[in-house]
């Protein structure tokens, strides 16, 4: 038998788990996959927006694969710490799959980005998605009545959109009920999204920049100077020279900007051509504008600046300008490319493959591409752990590595104790008159776990 400890459940790790499971080239594999929290699917519960319930239903087809007799799953299982080094991880097991996200949000190293009310998007998601670690963050909604979020990709449009919606299309998702209560308090009239760049450079896709449209009751205001600043959005011969994303997100922005404002509740201003280069706070040391620079196309691809500025007025400050990797304890990184060095997966310590360690997902590949490039990056890994699963399985183990956890002092929530968390949601949400509504702190999720299961 070989046995395998895939870290992380997200959608690298439990592809990498099914790989494992369903593979015929090495019979009677064994697969736990650990990770930190006591609940699975990583960014897919912790990361994707309430209010995309087809994304969110990718639960139920990791489901699927975590409910294989073969795979076990080992939630509240921290490793890199002082009970569970990487070391003694591999002991326990013939090889370990590491798939975590080594990624943190990029700052904007200007002056004042460290005046409250200024925050990241990546916090904020994981604190309107009820993330046990951000339960207890402050982003001082009650009063705000203007936003500005800066960034021009995906997370840059999610957060504008939940800040823009209203609480009735937000009541019927999961998301907690002190994050439901905060935004139902804000009073937020005006958010703006701002890229530094043109919007035939922006990373959003063509979909998620259309539902910021469909909100009721928001307008959406795109200045036409602005989009005339880029080079592809009057000249039809660099237009077509785009990739078909660019060229749908020009007609999509070019649609509002010949529309105007209509007599919405609220309103999105999606503004290009502006780099921040100052928080401007009050005397009481909270945010209350942005200053930015207008800047211009550099005929290169980037921008330059114009000397001519802007102050945007700000009670609340996101940004979302990109993620930089976080070295994983235990594990080689390299900081350049911010990802755990490999060969076809395979941890390279000193340029030499380490055995019986591998890596998928974020940490192999960097802050790239949307969940199913996960798939083709897992069977990748895997196929190398198979090719070396010869080799590997001649080590003898110590026998069930649950048992040498608990006996190290940790308390792994099992399947059951997953389960029981969803059934305890479940009945938050129908006392409050919702649908499922999450359990946002830790004492909160491991009470629902319940002792006998955990």
């Amino acid at each position: 038998m070989l046995r395998v400890a895939v870290v992380g459940s997200g959608p690298s790790g439990v592809y990498a788990a099914q790989t494992l499971a369903q593979q015929r080239e090495v019979p009677g594999v064994r697969v736990d996959v650990l990770d930190r929290l006591p609940a699975p699917y990583g960014l897919v519960r912790y990361g994707v927006a309430p209010d995309h319930e087809k994304i969110k239903s990718l639960q139920g087809s990791l489901r699927t694969v975590l409910e294989d007799e073969r795979i076990r799953f080992l939630g509240r299982v921290e490793v890199g710490g002082e009970q569970l080094s990487t070391g003694r991880l591999l002991e326990l097991y013939h090889a370990v799959v590491y798939c975590v996200g080594a990624a943190r949000d990029r700052l904007l190293d200007i002056p004042g980005e460290e005046l409250a009310g200024v925050h990241s998007a990546t916090a904020f998601v994981s604190w309107y998605s009820g993330h046990p670690d951000a339960c207890a963050e402050e982003f001082g909604l009650p009063g705000v009545s203007s936003a500005v979020v800066i960034g021009a990709g995906n997370v840059a449009v999610d957060v504008t959109r939940i800040l823009a919606r209203g609480v009735p299309e937000l009541s019927p998702t999961d998301m907690p009920q002190p994050a439901l209560g905060a935004l139902a308090a804000s009073g937020l009239r005006t958010v703006a999204m701002v890229a530094r760049r043109g919007p035939s450079q922006g990373k959003f896709t063509t979909k998620e920049l259309r539902e910021l449209g469909t909100l009721p009751s928001v307008d959406v205001l795109v200045d036409p100077a602005e989009l005339a600043l880029d080079p592809a959005y009057a000249d039809p011969a660099a237009a077509a020279a785009l990739p078909a994303a660019a060229r749908r997100n020009l007609e999509v922005l070019r649609g509002w900007a010949e529309r105007g404002p209509a007599d919405g509740r609220r309103r999105i201003a999606l503004r290009f051509h502006l780099r921040p280069v100052e928080v401007l706070g009050g005397p009481d040391g909270r945010v209350r504008a942005v200053r930015f620079e207008r800047t211009l196309p550099d005929g290169l691809g980037g921008v330059t600046g114009t000397g001519t500025y802007e102050d945007l007025p700000a009670e609340l400050v996101l940004r979302s300008v990109g993620y930089r990797g976080v070295p994983p304890a235990g594990l080689p990184f390299d900081s350049a490319k911010g990802t755990v060095p490999h060969a076809a997966g395979r941890v390279l310590r000193a340029g030499r493959a380490s055995v019986g360690e591998y890596v998928a997902g974020w940490i192999k590949r960097g802050p790239t591409g949307v969940i199913g490039t996960n798939r083709p990056c897992a069977k990748e890994t895997v196929s190398s752990l198979l090719q070396d699963a010869g080799a590997l399985a001649r080590r003898d183990l110590p026998g069930d590595p649950l048992d040498a956890l608990r006996a190290a002092g940790l308390r792994p929530v099992l399947w059951p104790g997953w389960l029981a968390i969803e059934a305890a949601e479940s009945e938050l949400g129908r006392s409050l008159g919702r649908g499922s509504v999450k359990i946002p702190d830790w004492p909160g999720l491991l009470e629902a776990a319940g002792a006998e299961t955990v």
